[in-house]
This record gives C-alpha cells, structure tokens and sequence, in this order.
C-alpha cells in the first residue's frame, strides 16, 4: 500500500491523523535533525499499521515534509 505523508516535527505528541483514504498527517515529538524524524515516523507508522518497522518504506521525500511512504 502506498500512502502520502505531511509530517508536522517537533509537535507536543506523536499522533496519526487520517486526512483521506491514502492521505494522512503525522505529528512527530522528534526533530528534522540526522534523520531523527524519518525513523520516528516508522516507528509510528509500523505501530498504527501494525506491521514490522522494516515493512515501512519511505520512497520519496526523506529531506521534505510530504513523503510518499510504502507499508507491505
């Protein structure tokens, strides 16, 4: 499955939030420093999709706020 991602760093909580089928927004407790932030993000998705953290895949946009992510 291929999601789309916004993520939202350094928020006061980690959350998933579903925008649309295939969209979702994610607030990371982490900060965009040294990858910080994109192995938060598949910790956190890996836990809300409840899949291994090595199912989680990011494709496209690791330096950027919109990612495209795939989860097998």
């Amino acid at each position: 499955m291929r999601i789309y991602i916004k993520v939202s760093p350094r928020s006061s909580k980690n959350e998933v939030i579903k925008i649309s089928d295939g969209e979702y927004r994610v607030k990371l407790t982490a900060p965009p420093v040294d990858g910080e932030a994109n192995k938060k993000l598949v910790e956190i998705l890996a836990e809300h999709f409840g899949v291994s953290k090595s199912a989680v895949n990011i494709v496209g946009g690791k330096s950027a706020r919109t990612k495209i992510v795939d989860i097998l």
